[in-house]
């Protein structure tokens, strides 16, 4: 069973402080391990604030993403390109950085994000820290639908066609079951309905859904 904790801030800039603080011990974390970022504009005044700094790491980290919309890697609207700053900042080796190429074939692009991740938990690299979204309309990462949520049983990451005509490649549950510490990150009024859903443990509820492998989530709120 799933438990969810909600820890409440006063304030937008608190909530990115808090995350600009639990990143930063995630990305310092002793020994090899990964860190999973979400897209869309909530983390990313934390992203910047890591990245307008010195920004020391572990030299066995990995980053990952939740999802990434299948557009040019220099799209505004990739998240590759949106955390492109902190990334820069970290200036990972090669082979740490494991991101959703998009220059590829849509399933072709899904299929080798997917053999990254199975070589990423073959290693045994632990995944600490997996930030998520959630969307006005209660999904998070890419998966939208009980069907995007049914065909990615046994996997570990699809490609999925986004309501908003967009297309896109989304990690699994079946993946987020392996995050030891998932957090959503969620501001704004209009997330106000998919919030309450998401704390009642609306089983309609996308995002809910979607985590229901994990023993425990946490939702940070502004």
């Amino acid at each position: 069973m799933t438990t969810l904790s909600v820890q409440r801030f006063p304030t937008r800039p608190a909530l990115e402080a808090a995350l600009e603080a639990r990143l930063r011990l995630a990305l310092s974390g002793a020994g090899d391990s990964a860190v999973m970022l979400a897209g869309g504009s909530t983390p990313l005044p934390a992203y910047r604030a890591l990245a307008a700094g010195p920004l020391p790491h572990a030299a066995g980290l990995r980053i990952l993403f939740t999802d990434e919309r299948y557009v040019p890697a220099d799209a505004a609207a990739s998240n590759y390109h949106q955390t492109r700053p902190l990334l820069d900042a970290l200036r990972l080796p090669a082979g740490s950085l494991l991101r959703v190429r998009t220059e590829l074939a849509l399933e072709a692009a899904a299929t080798a994000y997917e053999q990254e991740l199975a070589a990423l938990l073959a290693s045994g690299t632990p995944i600490s820290l997996g930030l998520l979204g959630l969307g006005a309309d209660g999904h998070t990462c890419s998966l939208f639908s009980a069907a995007d949520l049914e065909r990615a049983v046994g996997r570990l990451a699809i490609a999925v066609n986004r309501p908003d005509g967009m297309r896109a490649v989304s990690v699994s549950p079946d993946f987020l079951a392996r995050v030891q510490d998932p957090i959503f990150v969620v501001a704004g009024e209009d997330k106000h309905q998919a919030v309450q859903a998401l704390t009642a443990g609306d089983p309609h509820l996308m995002a809910w859904r979607a985590v229901q492998g994990c023993e425990r989530v946490q939702l940070w709120l502004a």
